[in-house]
């Protein structure tokens, strides 16, 4: 079990959580235990972060039918897909070790698990040897049912702001997916939920969350804090797109109430139509979402 990083540590003793930190800690483990194999057998996608041949960090999406995700043995996860021709990622995984970040959910049931360590190209797919495994609690998570998508994905479009369409699409989201790392390259990867509203869209380039109060561990928060590169995965359930940003990241902090809030700067963007799960219904938000304040003028900034 590996020990909180600087970064963590500074990032807890600031939000005065070091006990709560020191308590979740005992949950993350370097192997793969009996119930969190069953879980992993029967998911249908696995949610990757890691950094591209420029050092920037991505979030991708690895789908598959139940069964693709396979402990192998106490420390080896097989994964019998990898990202996708075009995906930032697909070269990078697809040609040696690197570092990822793993993050299996289950919408319906508002279940997680954590899977960090070193993937390899295994066959058609990828062998992740882990570092760190442990689950999360459901808060924030939003409640829905997935169905795959009817078709492949579509053609990718690159930019390096987002257009007034993405812009809204980021404005309803009520869940997204963000890749960190330490100074080392460890990587990380993460959920983020609230009400729709709360990513807030204050121009193409920038974009801010709240940062809701967890289980005190701030795997994310203590990456940004050694160094601030960022990717973000932004699903739009109803269609199957997905929308991928890389860009950089920094936490503003109200140290008379200890709230943060995560600045991000865009960078580059990718956006893939029918890439993606979808769920056409309305989701069953989570009970713990705080309400979204309404937003500041155009141009202020979170």
């Amino acid at each position: 079990m590996g020990a909180y990083h600087p970064g963590e540590l500074a990032v807890q003793r600031r939000s005065g959580l070091t006990d709560q930190a020191a308590f979740s800690e005992a949950a993350r483990r370097p192997d793969i235990p009996d119930v969190a194999a069953g879980f992993l057998a029967a998911q249908p996608l696995l949610v990757v972060g890691a950094a591209d041949d420029r050092g920037d960090l991505w979030c991708s999406l690895l789908t598959g039918a139940p069964g693709f995700l396979r402990a192998v043995d106490a420390r080896t996860l097989d994964a019998a897909a990898r990202p996708r021709p075009g995906d930032p990622l697909a070269e990078p995984l697809g040609r040696g070790p690197a570092e990822v970040g793993a993050l299996a959910v289950e919408p319906a049931t508002r279940r997680r698990m954590r899977i960090n360590g070193t993937s390899r190209p295994h066959g058609e797919g990828l062998r992740i040897t882990t570092r760190q495994v442990y689950s999360n609690c459901p808060k924030y998570l939003q409640k829905r049912d997935l169905e795959p998508a009817p078709a492949g994905p579509g053609t990718t479009s690159r930019s390096e702001l987002l257009s007034p369409e993405q812009r809204k699409i980021l404005e309803r989201a009520d869940t997204f997916f963000v890749a960190t790392a330490d100074d080392t390259g460890a990587a990380d990867a993460n959920h983020r939920g609230g009400n729709p509203g709360f990513l807030r869209v204050h121009a193409p380039d920038l974009l801010s969350w709240p940062d809701y109060r967890g289980n005190a561990m701030f795997n994310t928060l203590g990456n940004l804090e050694l160094q601030p590169r960022a990717g973000l995965l932004v699903p739009e359930w109803r269609t199957g797109r997905l929308l991928q940003i890389t860009g950089t990241a920094r936490v503003l902090w109200d140290d008379d109430t200890r709230e943060r809030t995560v600045e991000f700067r865009v960078g580059r963007v990718l956006d893939t139509p029918a890439a993606g799960p979808l769920s056409p219904g309305e989701p069953r938000y989570s009970r713990f979402n705080p309400p979204v304040p309404p937003a500041a003028p155009t141009g202020e900034r979170a």
